[in-house]
């Protein structure tokens, strides 16, 4: 099930916004095509991205995985828990945010609602 509090984008991301902070993960869908997840290279707090810019990579059994943001701004968050347990990504990957960015820049027009990206999943 796709939950219908965030967004999405094409690459399979998610984004939860609340009070101008938007908390970003992968979806189920990228979790899957991934595999097992080993490691997730986490930005620091404080670090700055532009929309489209690379803010951590996932690594998993398969690949390494670059994933980018769809919303520029400051990382005020980190999910520090993947360091030791990047495998939570793969047990619940819409409770598990990567990182959480205080916005600057959005482009909505890119962002599909749950309804959208299941559509785009089934094409």
């Amino acid at each position: 099930m796709i939950p219908n509090d965030r967004k999405y984008t094409r690459e399979h991301d998610w984004i939860l916004i609340e009070n101008g902070i938007a908390k970003l993960g992968i979806t189920d869908h990228a979790q899957k095509e991934l595999g097992d997840i080993v490691y997730v290279e986490l930005p620091e707090v404080d670090d700055e991205f532009a929309i489209g810019d690379t803010y951590t990579t996932v690594e998993s059994v398969k690949a390494a995985s670059p994933v980018c943001t769809p919303v520029a701004g400051r990382v005020v968050e980190i999910n520090s828990a993947l360091d030791d347990e990047p495998e939570l990504l793969n047990e619940a990957p819409y409770e598990q945010f990567i990182a959480a960015i205080e916005v600057s820049e959005i482009n909505d027009a890119e962002l599909l609602t749950a309804e959208e990206y299941e559509k785009f999943l089934a094409e």
